[in-house]
């Protein structure tokens, strides 16, 4: 199944870099040739709707709040029920986030929906250990679905 990875955020935010860290990350990996698309998504918002057109399989990567409990992982892996639980699902501002573009997407989608949505969040600061880790799931998540890396 043909799979996109789209990593979000802001770089010049450092509590919002994740997402754009993680891209950099994969830009330096073997991607698996035709088999995964990379997209540095940024701070697109809605101007994603198309990559998510597609079908296939659909993984983000984001900084994400409020998910994790203790400080022994910060890495978190959700599925797409999961994202429209976020509070940021009723928001509709400039900072609405996945939750609402996952919610406008049936709405809009003029090619096929994706068959399975992931995102590999990481919450609060992170190192290279963990920007590694968050590189290497989002692959595993997007060669082989969520079934396949819980």
């Amino acid at each position: 199944m043909k799979a996109t990875i789209i990593c979000i955020g802001n770089r010049f935010v450092p509590a919002d870099a994740a997402g754009p860290t993680v891209y950099d990350r994969l830009r330096e990996l073997a991607l698996p040739t035709g088999e995964i698309d990379l997209v540095d998504g940024g701070l697109q918002g809605l101007n994603l709707l198309p990559l998510l057109e597609r079908g296939g399989r659909v993984v983000f990567v984001d900084a994400v709040s409020g998910f994790v409990d203790n400080d022994a992982d910060r890495l978190v892996l959700l599925d797409g029920a999961e994202i429209s639980t976020w509070p940021e699902q009723h928001r509709f501002d400039h900072g609405a986030g996945i939750g609402y573009l996952l919610a406008v997407l049936p709405q809009v989608c003029d090619g096929e929906m994706p068959r399975e949505i992931a995102v590999v969040g990481i919450e609060g600061t992170y190192d290279a250990q963990l920007i590694e880790r968050a590189a290497r799931l989002s692959i595993e998540v997007a060669r082989h679905g969520l079934q396949g890396s819980r």
